[in-house]
């Protein structure tokens, strides 16, 4: 969808994945599209030199986010959340929609 404005379909799934999650580990991200961790590296390496996410190492892990202080963030953010609304459901509940938290302890399945 905005595959076309991006330059390639992975920065779309990325900044889906950050604006669904708020932040995202490159590997993580690679594991729900099932895409090599090395082409959303190559992107993520990309956008945080044009100063369009940030990231930090939490341990071994870089965790990435929209950078703050990205001048186009707000406007960014609104393209992005309005072209998700014309993603199909099915593709929404398969890489947007999945469990962050574990569950709790004896809870029934």
């Amino acid at each position: 969808m905005l595959e076309g404005l991006f330059g390639n379909i992975t920065i779309e799934k990325i900044f889906f994945y950050l604006s669904a999650y708020g932040e995202g580990y490159p590997l993580g991200i690679a594991r729900t599209f099932g895409v090599p961790v090395n082409r959303i590296q190559q992107q993520l390496k990309r956008l945080e030199n044009n100063g369009i996410v940030a990231s930090r190492l939490t341990g071994n892990v870089r965790i990435y986010t929209f950078n703050p202080r990205y001048p186009f963030l707000k406007e960014l953010r609104s393209l992005i959340t309005r072209a998700y609304e014309f993603l199909p459901e099915t593709e929404k509940d398969m890489f947007y929609r999945m469990r962050t938290r574990p569950r709790r302890a004896g809870k029934p399945f």
